[in-house]
């Protein structure tokens, strides 16, 4: 099966970026049938939000939002009136193009599915909005881990690096549909979540009963709190790091709940991982997305995980930092080159955190067994484990 896919890989990579360049750049135009057509936002959520205010620094204003909550229907959003779906197409099926504005992590919504709806209804032209993206790039992108397929080509070698560093074929089926999907829009193409806990696999490595986990990105205690579901107060220590002022108020009353020989082996930390000690902007509040902003509101303090963690021996180390992965692994390289923890890392706040953060894995520890995991659909909440041989079970 790897040499199949191995194929099926290289023949991706086989475009010129040059051609994906001219390719993505007029995909939407080869579906509208002509750069004027009317546009129906299907999902009035925060992506749709954002789509409109793109669309009007375009100078272009949407006809309609669609939406299957029956409670937006007749209201407007940002201005722009929210139809049903059977309404929208009734009124614009033929004419315009449904641009779904729907992709969010902690859902279950998948792009075929509200295709295959929106054409049931006699919707004629359906595309996802990463299609409308490519057009208008510097209105848009990049976007998490959306962005110009040009730019993946343009990494073919790291690309295929990474395939053969990946452990098992569950991995590189994986990897081999995402990087389809960055490339084609193939939403399709890709797996459903895993049926295993996120952050805590158990096919792919146990906790142990001495375990010292590092938590970054902590949120609101809720990876916390699972660890101890599953250990109670068999654990030697817990360190989880969240700038946030609103999550870390919210994990520490989470925390200070827990049984007095649970709570004192926690230690809580207002600050976020980085490669450097000192303040940085940020946005924060209270929700998933906190992250990193030069004209963030709030200014937080950063740390290296190697300073912190002087004197301590991590056995676990998970980080769901919003991008700032790369940096705050850098920041933690000596610990992990000592110590070999299992690393949990997020690989989807980027295009090419895909395979620049299992290369970056690689790098500190060649020992490492590389999984990737997806925990959410559509690429939302991809995982890549590191497991080191002595705690894989494979």
């Amino acid at each position: 099966m790897s040499a199949s896919l191995e194929r099926e890989l290289s023949a991706l990579l086989a475009e010129s970026v040059d051609a994906a360049a001219v390719r993505a750049a007029s995909a939407f135009d080869r579906v509208a049938g002509g750069a004027s057509r009317a546009i129906v936002l299907f999902g009035g959520g925060g992506l749709g939000r954002r789509t409109v205010k793109g669309l009007r620094s375009l100078g272009v204003e949407p006809v309609a939002f669609a939406d299957n909550n029956r409670a937006a229907w007749g209201s407007r959003i940002d201005g722009v009136e929210v139809l049903s779906p059977d309404e929208a197409a009734k009124r614009h099926g033929h004419d315009a193009v449904f641009v779904v504005t729907i992709w969010r992590a902690g859902g279950t919504h998948r792009f075929d599915r509200t295709e295959a709806q929106l054409k049931g209804l006699g919707c004629v032209r359906v595309v996802p909005a990463v299609v409308l993206f490519w057009k208008h790039p510097s209105v848009f992108l990049d976007y998490y881990c959306l962005g110009l397929p040009q730019h993946v080509l343009a990494q073919r070698d790291a690309v295929l690096g990474t395939f053969h560093d990946l452990a098992d074929e569950r991995s590189r089926q994986e990897y081999v549909a995402q990087i389809r999907w960055r490339l084609q829009a193939d939403f399709g193409g890709l797996p459903s979540p895993v049926a295993e806990e996120q952050y805590f696999p158990d096919d792919l490595f146990s906790l142990a009963d001495a375990e010292t986990f590092v938590d970054c990105g902590a949120f609101d205690g809720d990876s916390i709190d699972a660890f101890v579901k599953r250990q109670g107060a068999c654990f030697r220590q817990i360190v989880a790091l969240e700038p946030d002022p609103i999550n870390f108020a919210k994990m520490a009353d989470r925390v200070a709940a827990y049984a007095p020989e649970v709570r004192g082996k926690i230690r809580l930390e207002k600050l976020g991982a980085a490669d450097f000690d000192g303040p940085l902007r940020f946005d924060g509040d209270g929700s998933l997305s906190s992250a990193a902003n030069p004209e963030g509101s709030l200014e937080i303090q950063c740390v290296r995980l190697d300073e912190l963690l002087v004197g301590t021996t991590p056995t676990y180390l998970k980080m769901d930092i919003e991008g700032a992965e790369p940096d705050a692994l850098r920041g933690v390289a000596a610990t992990i080159r000592e110590h070999a923890p299992v690393l949990a890392i997020s690989a989807y706040h980027k295009q090419d955190h895909l395979w620049r953060i299992p290369e970056q894995l690689r790098e500190l520890r060649a020992d490492y067994r590389l999984y990737l995991r997806p925990h959410n659909e559509e690429c939302w909440d991809t995982v890549c484990y590191a497991v080191p041989a002595a705690r894989d079970p494979r």
